[in-house]
């Protein structure tokens, strides 16, 4: 058979391609995932296809669990249901002993719907309804409260129901070398979170427990946890002295970043994320400094993206090239924003699921979206794609199939492959008569 044409390209000469931080990233292709070859996976299920490891699952949740029994007596891991709230994924962690973390009423429903014990559920979120307040209190879940007009909401329902519920207060920091997230929660600095506790003790209706603070998302700086711990020990011991509200554990939240790249990111993440025991050691050294040798406090962590999102994959397809007006090469996959939103965020890892030819050269991967934001990845050395040819995008079992949306293109099937080999769809791929399914049309059209 006449081989291909490929079209001469002119490189510049490089040493292995390095800079100054040492050797470019080289193209390894990834045939299997968890010793399941990716064309079977695609024979099986179809292209576009999220593939996820339950391995690495069970294995990232015990590497912290690990990290976290080897310095504390007593904590707790809670599963962040908005990072992924996939059945298949949940389950895995409760398996694993995770709490379930919620930050809305439809996903407290799920948690319980699964079968998670109401006192093994925490509430977040800005905004919970009458009905969400009352089911949880009802349940015996954990609630935190975010605002003052929520406090007073769940005073009135508590009252409504004759119990006096254990709950948390949200505290949010302004002097952190991270972004402020401040629209959560009760300021710290300003004083506000002191008040807030005074106003919850005048109203004797409800039982502060806990104290939650959430400092942010994809967190690179260890050292910030041990800010934000000391924080909330001293302010606990605060509490304690001024108000008499006895504080027996301090949740702070999640945020740690996992092995994805964001945008902003020069090193590739896989190089320049902290590991879990780094995480662990800076925030437990902020509690014991906080509490000054007090008796120390349960911990909770509501990890989500650094356990679920190497856990991630999406192969896709090529389904053509084209030259761009600036010499770069450009492939068009069967998968685009639609159903990988954080490609907005981060520079994904992307691999050939087959053995490639040809010199490498600055390469855009577009979806097949009618839309220019449409852009996998920009701007990577690729070498040759043909149609046909699989691609494979890691780090991606974080936020995607809890953001991903119909646009265009129907949401593809989502796979859960076993220690042992074995694999099954754990979300069916959408037809035009799920989607169709809470449409109607007037009588008069």
């Amino acid at each position: 058979m006449k081989p291909k044409y490929e079209r001469p390209v002119i490189v510049r000469h490089s040493l292995a391609g390095v800079n100054k931080f040492g050797p470019m990233p080289a193209v390894r292709p990834i045939v299997a995932i968890d010793g399941v070859r990716i064309a079977d996976l695609v024979a099986a299920h179809g292209s576009p296809l999220f593939v996820f490891s339950e391995r690495s699952l069970r294995e990232r949740v015990r590497e912290l669990r690990g990290a976290l029994s080897r310095r504390l007596a007593s904590f707790e891991l809670a599963w962040s249901y908005k990072t992924n709230y996939l059945g298949a994924i949940c389950r895995v962690f409760h398996q694993e002993g995770s709490l379930a973390e919620v930050v809305s009423g439809m996903e407290l429903q799920m948690a319980l719907a699964a079968g998670v014990a109401g006192e093994r559920i925490l509430f977040n979120g800005p905004y919970k309804s009458e009905s969400d307040l009352a089911l949880a209190f009802k349940r015996q879940v954990h609630v935190h409260i975010d605002h003052l007009d929520e406090l007073t909401l769940a005073e009135k329902v508590a009252e409504r129901l004759g119990v006096r519920p254990e709950v948390g207060m949200r505290v949010n920091l302004s002097e952190l070398p991270v972004p402020v997230w401040d629209r959560f929660g009760f300021n710290l600095e300003s004083g506000r979170a002191l008040e807030a506790a005074r106003r919850i003790m005048r109203g004797g209706r409800l039982d502060l427990r806990t104290l939650h603070c959430h400092i942010g998302t994809f967190v690179t700086n260890p050292d910030v946890y041990r800010m934000v711990a000391r924080a909330m020990a001293d302010l606990a011991l605060t509490l304690e002295r001024e108000i008499g509200s006895r504080i027996d554990t301090i949740d702070l939240g999640g945020g740690f970043a996992s092995h994805n790249t964001l945008q902003s990111q020069y090193l590739p993440g896989d190089e320049s994320t902290p590991s879990l025991e780094e995480f662990v050691e800076a925030l437990v050294s902020g509690l014991e400094e906080g509490l000054q040798g007090a008796e120390p406090r349960r911990l909770i962590l509501e990890s989500g993206r650094a356990l679920v999102d190497d856990a991630g994959y999406l192969i896709l397809t090529v389904v053509g090239n084209k030259r761009l007006v600036d010499k770069r090469r450009a492939v068009i996959l069967d998968g685009g924003v639609n159903i990988l939103p954080t490609a907005w965020w981060y520079r994904h890892d992307l691999q050939p699921a087959q053995d490639t030819f040809g010199t490498p050269e600055p390469t855009v991967f577009f979806g097949p979206l009618c839309m220019n934001i449409d852009v996998v990845r920009d701007r990577i050395l690729f070498p040759p794609l043909h149609v046909g040819d699989r691609i494979v995008v890691r780090h991606v079992g974080a936020y995607n199939v809890t953001q991903w949306m119909q646009f265009i293109a129907a949401r593809p099937n989502v796979v859960l492959v076993s220690p042992k080999g074995e694999h099954s769809v754990i979300r069916r791929a959408e037809t035009l008569e799920a989607l169709q399914l809470h449409e109607s049309i007037p009588s008069w059209l």
